[in-house]
């Protein structure tokens, strides 16, 4: 590796002692960009370019109290990450779930900076959350605890400082509780400070399906180049979040038979097709477990998950397997079980959901993987659009915002593609999403100066 190369990285994780997530999201793309540091290792040696790049502008850490329903004061842990404000206000999803901390902060808010550097739009990278679980709250303990999130988070936001947007753990249902605390405080109504909100009150249509829209999209640009398409193709899907719905729909639209979704419990497997209406009634509107769905098809098998182990999704037989989960779920071995069982085509719809040495098996087999940072930027994308209909006061269509996201996910594909080919390494996308969003980030860091 480039001496330079090295020495950022052994600094990084001296610096960042048991941060493994942060680590490995800095490991993987630093050494994907190797060629593009030999072309200009003077002067970003000189300028420390990628001291700065891994180092987060600024991280807030706060308490959140609240009241459950029983009367009981519960406290947990707030974050906000702000990473790079590089080519816009920081712009980045918040998570609440019981795995939060900072090093998976650090990581989710470090991948946000490329991915949104791909979209092509003026936003910069950050996240936040808490190690709040949603899951089994009420609704007015949810609504506490986002008011209380919101009372230390307001001071640090703003529609042209840092814009969330939700994440796991968070939907309409939490960015409404904390739009209203936001606006209640700032007495003002300010629609371009949170984006996801509800149509009803500044949302965009097709934010909800944004992400797995556009995870789909790429897929089928990426799937193109190689003389084929989602026709005909069966596909595994982990999660039953907003992604993997409106993937699992994309994908249906475009002649592909989806057989599995999952949750942190199991998952479903439907040879002849997942009965996706049901899984949104299922998830969407009864906030239920992905088991119930053998009440209506009891001919669906339910394989139970084993704590500690590689999802059952991954050892059911397929074309196309696209990880809408969380992050790390595909492993080694279960990379070699998807590539045993003739996989295709690997799309990363959550963050970071492959291990590197997962990723390094599929692209040693000739295996198609199209990276999080740009399958994933469809939510953001379209988050930066909503962004726009709220500073103009005016509200696109359904079709028009459709359209854009499509634009945005084609024109992201051709520049993976144009840096793969550039670099001489055509077909793996991994390399070329993180050279292509890393080299519009150093010229602007180059061009703002030492800060």
């Amino acid at each position: 590796m480039n001496e330079y190369l090295n020495r950022v990285l052994k600094q990084t994780e001296q610096n960042n002692l048991n941060e493994p997530e942060y680590l490995q999201a800095v490991k993987e793309v630093l050494t994907s960009i190797e060629p593009v540091i030999e072309q200009h290792k003077e002067i970003y040696e000189k300028t420390a370019l990628l001291e700065r790049m891994v180092e987060p502008e600024r991280i807030i850490t706060f308490r959140v109290p609240w009241v459950d329903d029983n009367g009981q004061v519960q406290v947990n842990r707030g974050y906000r990450v702000q990473f790079s404000s590089l080519i816009g206000p920081y712009k980045g999803g918040l998570r609440f779930h019981p795995s939060v901390n900072q090093s998976i902060m650090k990581f989710l808010g470090f991948e946000q900076i490329f991915k949104n550097a791909l979209t092509g739009l003026p936003i910069g990278g950050a996240k936040g959350g808490s190690n709040f679980d949603p899951k089994g709250k009420s609704d007015n303990e949810i609504m506490r605890f986002c008011q209380s999130f919101m009372t230390e988070l307001y001071r640090h936001i703003g529609a042209d400082v840092d814009v969330p947007a939700g994440d796991i753990g968070v939907g309409g249902r939490e960015i409404g509780y904390l739009f209203g605390q936001y606006k209640r405080i700032r007495n003002a109504y300010e629609g371009g400070v949170l984006t996801g909100k509800d149509i009803c009150y500044g949302g965009s249509l097709a934010r909800k399906e944004a992400t797995g829209y556009g995870l789909i999209f790429f897929m089928r640009e990426m799937l193109k180049a190689h003389n084929d398409s989602l026709d005909g193709k069966t596909v595994i899907i982990s999660g039953s979040g907003n992604v993997a719905i409106y993937a699992a729909e994309k994908a249906a639209e475009a002649g592909a038979k989806v057989v599995t979704m999952s949750d942190s419990n199991g998952c479903i497997y439907a040879p002849d097709g997942i009965d996706l209406d049901l899984v949104k009634q299922i998830k969407e509107v009864e906030r239920g477990r992905i088991k119930e769905y053998l009440k209506v098809h009891p001919e669906a098998q339910y394989i139970e998950a084993v704590k500690g182990e590689d999802s059952p999704v991954w050892t059911i037989k397929a074309d196309i397997a696209l990880p809408c989960a969380t992050q790390n779920e595909i492993s080694l071995n279960s990379a070699k079980i998807l590539v045993k069982n003739g996989v295709k085509a690997v799309g990363e719809g959550a963050n970071m959901p492959c291990t590197i040495d997962a990723t390094n098996y599929f692209l040693e087999n000739n295996i198609l993987v199209a990276p999080a940072k740009a399958a994933n930027a469809g939510g953001v994308a379209t988050s930066a659009i909503e962004m726009s209909q709220n500073s103009m006061r005016f509200y696109y269509t359904f079709d028009e915002v459709e359209e854009k996201l499509d634009r945005i996910m084609v024109n992201i594909f051709n520049a993976c593609k144009q840096a793969a080919d550039e670099y001489n390494h055509s077909g793996n996308y991994v390399m070329g999403a993180n050279i292509a969003s890393f080299k519009k980030l150093a010229d602007a860091m180059s061009a703002q100066g030492i800060v």
